[in-house]
């Protein structure tokens, strides 16, 4: 039975919306889920730090199983143990039990992430309509993060915090039911399905030293010796699992992919695009409520149309893309994302919504969905049959990856430079400013590498 690719990619799109939603919604239930399980201070950040870290560590494990299992068999189990862990989640009676809970619902994610992204291009020809499907799929998940803030705040003030993770169950349930019908079991399978144990343990092993050491330095500082040694460790067996998957006959990564210039600058490039959006989400979602005395609820009302940017950016820039090319895109998107961060960099405490920050936020939500789209349809095309799941792998552990790294950075070092700065009203706007101009260098990169982009062939445009 021929399926109707639109009501695959509704499908597909709405599951990526929910895991997305998940990173966002949490933060503003903290103080609540805090006081009625008696978080202490040093273990409160876990509960956002435990869904993270396995989605960031496995998203190569999860693209690479796609291919071998078949990714609509990886898609399903993903989503099922998502919705499983969302259930447990709400009904957690202990700190412990909700964190447990949550680094599942992370492993969840990060198998059907990469999977939903390989059965988009399995699923649309290259061209006009698989453009526009990535352009939907990529404006999704910037909504996502934006109306996680106000739909926290609207559930939390409303239902409780516990509503955060029940939301999730029924729209899994509706998924379940509705992908088998859906969605159409791949064709190919991978010859012998084979499978790359080193690569995976090592691949695994590395990704989680990094993103974990990335996560510590938020509270120990960057030369911890814990903080150093996760990044210097998980460097060291990324190296070792580099020179693994050069000699394996079933990588976890095929590296051939690579010696493309269009692959490699697709991933860097959304890597530095996840870099520049999260730092900058998280930077203004703190500067809103303590900066200009918002709510939650308004913080994120005052972030939404960044996210409905990102959803009329992508319709534009499936077009462009499929008019003028996907560098010209890319270049077009990383420039309106360093305009905007720089007319944000200038914003402060008593400035006008309208004229000072809607700006900046319309040309970064158009900016940032131009260079996604652009990027994903580059790596795509240089897949080959049976790769997609892989493609789709490192490009989603790089935007994620990246996201921890800028988020990071975005948050530390203008935190040691506005530490004599009396004043919460005061120290968020500096530390706004500052970690806005660190985002700006991002997309600053992002450029660059926008400009050594080569042409997309016109069969994938």
């Amino acid at each position: 039975m021929r399926r109707n690719p639109w009501a695959t990619l509704t499908v597909l799109a709405l599951a990526q919306f929910i895991t997305v939603l998940d990173v966002t919604i949490v933060n503003v239930a903290l103080p609540d889920l805090s006081a009625d399980l008696e978080f202490s201070q040093h273990s409160l950040p876990w509960v956002i730090n435990a869904y993270t870290l396995p989605f960031g560590g496995l998203l190569l494990l999860g693209g690479r199983a796609a291919d071998l299992l078949g990714a609509r068999r990886v898609f399903l189990a993903g989503l099922l143990l998502f919705g499983v862990t969302s259930l447990a989640a709400g009904l957690a009676t202990s700190p412990e039990l909700l964190i447990a809970a949550r680094a599942v619902q992370g492993v969840g994610a990060a198998l059907l992430a990469p999977a939903a992204l390989a059965l988009i291009v399995l699923t649309f020809p290259p061209g006009r309509q698989r453009n526009i499907a990535l352009g939907v799929w990529g404006s999704l998940a910037g909504l996502g993060g934006t109306l996680g803030v106000v739909a926290g705040g609207l559930l939390v003030d409303g239902a409780g915090w516990r509503w955060i993770f029940f939301v999730n169950v029924p729209v899994v349930v509706a998924l379940l039911v509705a992908g088998p019908l859906l969605i159409s079991a791949e064709r190919h399978r991978a010859a012998g399905r084979s499978f790359d144990v080193a690569g995976a343990v090592l691949g695994t092993a590395g990704l989680l030293a990094v993103v974990f050491g990335v996560i510590r330095a938020e509270e120990r500082g960057w030369g911890a010796a814990e903080v150093v040694g996760c990044l210097v460790g998980g460097v060291i067996v990324l190296g070792v699992f580099l020179a693994v998957e050069a000699r394996t006959k079933a990588p976890l990564v095929p590296l051939h992919l690579f010696r493309s210039r269009g692959v490699a600058i697709a991933v860097g490039s959304l890597a530095l695009n996840g870099a520049t959006f999260l730092s900058t989400f998280f930077l203004t979602s703190v500067y809103l409520q303590q900066g200009r005395g918002d709510s939650a609820v308004e913080a994120g009302l005052h972030l939404l149309p960044m996210g409905i940017a990102a959803v009329l950016g992508a319709v534009l820039a499936a077009r462009l893309t499929h008019r003028i090319g996907a560098r010209f895109v890319q270049r077009a998107g990383a420039l309106a994302s360093l305009a905007g961060l720089l007319l944000l960099s200038r914003v402060d405490s008593d400035d006008s919504y309208t004229s000072s920050l809607l700006p900046g936020f319309v040309l970064l939500g158009l900016g940032v969905i131009g260079v996604a789209v652009a990027g994903q349809i580059t790596a795509q095309a240089g897949a080959g049959a049976g790769e997609a799941g892989g493609v789709s792998g490192v490009l989603t552990t790089g935007y994620q990856v990246g996201g921890a790294l800028g988020l990071a950075l975005a948050t530390t070092l203008p935190a040691e430079h506005s530490g004599g700065v009396s004043g919460v009203v005061s120290a968020a706007v500096e530390t706004f400013q500052d970690g806005i101009l660190v985002a700006a260098g991002f997309a600053a990169v992002n450029l660059v590498l926008a400009l050594l982009a080569p042409a997309t062939p016109r069969s994938h445009s």
